[in-house]
């Protein structure tokens, strides 16, 4: 979900400071790279055992930190994205802490949900075995 939203980003990004540019057929297989990349900072969340919340959450600032660097790595390697504008990397920065932002919000809030609905079960399911 992170790299789709940064792909619109970046898309929207690109589309307010360079309008006239156009792209070609391979600027399809663009999106699946960053997938690819965006991919490699979560791997920093795993672990064989389960995470406090303090080394979840360092954990969490060091894969925003890394995600930041591979998508200004490609904004800087990218002959299309005009990074010599100042404006343009701290939006794309700023966008990428948005996103990222948001999509750990909304994934907190389906998961709140989720444990509310199963203490709601267990205590029901408590009650009616209760003898």
């Amino acid at each position: 979900m992170i790299s789709t939203l940064i792909t619109i980003a970046v898309s929207l990004i690109g589309s307010a400071f360079d309008s006239d540019a156009r792209f070609g057929y391979d600027t399809l297989l663009v999106p699946i790279a960053y997938a690819a990349l965006c991919m490699l900072p979560t791997l920093v969340t795993w672990s064989r055992r389960e995470l406090s919340p303090k080394q979840l959450l360092i954990r969490k600032a060091i894969m925003l930190a890394l995600l930041e660097a591979v998508i200004l790595l490609i904004a800087f390697t990218s002959p299309v994205i005009d990074t010599e504008r100042i404006e343009v990397v701290l939006v794309i920065a700023g966008s990428v802490l948005v996103i990222f932002v948001l999509v750990h919000f909304f994934m907190w809030l389906k998961e709140s949900a989720e444990a509310k609905k199963m203490n709601v079960d267990l205590e029901k399911y408590q009650k009616l075995h209760e003898s």
